[in-house]
């Protein structure tokens, strides 16, 4: 376990802390005037090993070599030029901070962080973290990583759990889910989706099947992985065969056949390691995915059809209707697919390097 404290006065700004992986879904911005919970679970932190915030640096700015240099292999809006190494944790973690009135940022409903930090250190005053909760974004804290350093407590931190305890815990997670608006003139306060994580974390995994692809089609397994992959793949993938084939793998599934080319695999939700065959001899392209997305399309949780009637079947514990499905077909998250895409340096094959430029012609087709 590990406690922050800040760098110019040594007072403490965390509670007992216990590092994670940093969430796929960890910068996304979803929708329009949503309300997102909170990003991190409660005592737990994260890192993000790329540089964070303002201030930022237009494309036409950074020298191509210096692009590359940061495993940046094609062209973005703009770049962070802030200090890498942010470390994310959960609001209600923060200890002795205070909030900088003047840096309230260019928010909508909340705070954003775009000015920069906006919270004190309250001994000594000295900026030390970013609290994000406007309106469509997970609510989150920002520490400042040259503001702030990282004591051991208690001489060892957390053992990672095995991918069979992982298993055994199920924590999965379901692809729909209700969505906080701020008001309705319906006189609701939510609505049934897609999940933002799934969202963000099939943009993830969609970049990394256009990689794999090698200019080809490529098939993914049936039922909902099919639905969140294949209208993509097929409509920005050219329609040259022989497909290359894409198959679940990981913990509990068998192993993996001698023709997949693509296996979809788990990370760690821990350490962020990504899931790796027993045989070492494996050539198949690993596609990560989030543990809890993963979990759900192995081992995917049955919905009644029907109210049940009479006694609750076993395993059951209500009987009222399924949560309503959304009412449109799933679309990856623009922001996350793009980021992930040109980190890859397979972007530059000829079948993708036009995608992201076009990327924009193909949220209006409803990809993203």
């Amino acid at each position: 376990m590990f406690v922050f404290v800040c760098v110019g006065c040594g007072a403490e700004l965390t509670t007992l802390l216990s590092r994670v992986a940093l969430p796929a879904h960890a910068h996304q911005n979803y929708g329009n005037g949503l309300q997102l919970p909170v990003l991190m679970e409660s005592g737990t932190f994260a890192v993000d090993p790329e540089p964070w915030g303002p201030p930022w640096r237009r494309w036409e700015e950074i020298h191509p070599d210096e692009a590359v240099a940061r495993g940046i292999y094609a062209p973005l809006y703009a770049l962070s030029d802030g200090a890498p190494g942010s470390i994310v944790i959960a609001p209600g973690d923060a200890r002795g901070t205070l909030l900088i009135p003047e840096r309230a940022g260019d928010h909508c409903c909340g705070l954003d962080g775009a000015d920069g930090p906006n919270m004190a250190c309250e001994a000594c005053g000295m900026p030390v973290a970013s609290r994000i909760d406007d309106c469509s974004l997970w609510q989150a804290v920002w520490l400042v990583p040259n503001a702030v350093r990282r004591l051991l407590v208690d001489g060892a931190d957390t053992v990672p759990l095995t991918w069979a305890k992982l298993l055994e815990e199920g924590k999965s997670t379901p692809p729909y889910e209700p969505i906080a608006t701020w008001s309705s003139p319906l006189g609701r306060n939510h609505f049934w989706s897609w999940s933002p994580q799934w969202e963000a974390a099939a943009g993830q995994a969609l970049a990394h099947l256009l990689a794999a692809s090698e200019g080809r089609p490529v098939t993914v397994p049936d039922s909902l992985s099919k639905k969140v992959f294949q209208r993509a793949l097929d409509a920005l993938l050219p329609a040259r065969p022989p497909a290359r084939r894409a198959v679940l793998a990981g913990p509990g599934q068998p192993a993996p056949d001698a023709d997949a080319d693509i296996i979809l695999v788990p990370t760690h939700p821990q350490t962020g390691q990504t899931w790796t065959p027993a045989d070492p001899a494996t050539s198949a392209y690993p596609v990560p995915l989030p543990f809890g997305v993963w979990l759900w399309l192995a081992f995917p949780k049955p919905h009644l059809p029907l109210p049940a009637s009479g006694g609750v079947p076993d395993g059951v514990l209500r009987d009222d209707p399924p949560a309503p499905l959304p009412q449109h077909s799933f679309r990856a998250d623009s922001g996350t697919f793009l980021h992930t895409l040109v980190r890859l340096p397979a972007v530059r094959s000829p079948w993708l390097r036009q995608i992201p430029g076009n990327l924009t012609q193909h949220m209006r087709a409803g990809l993203f």
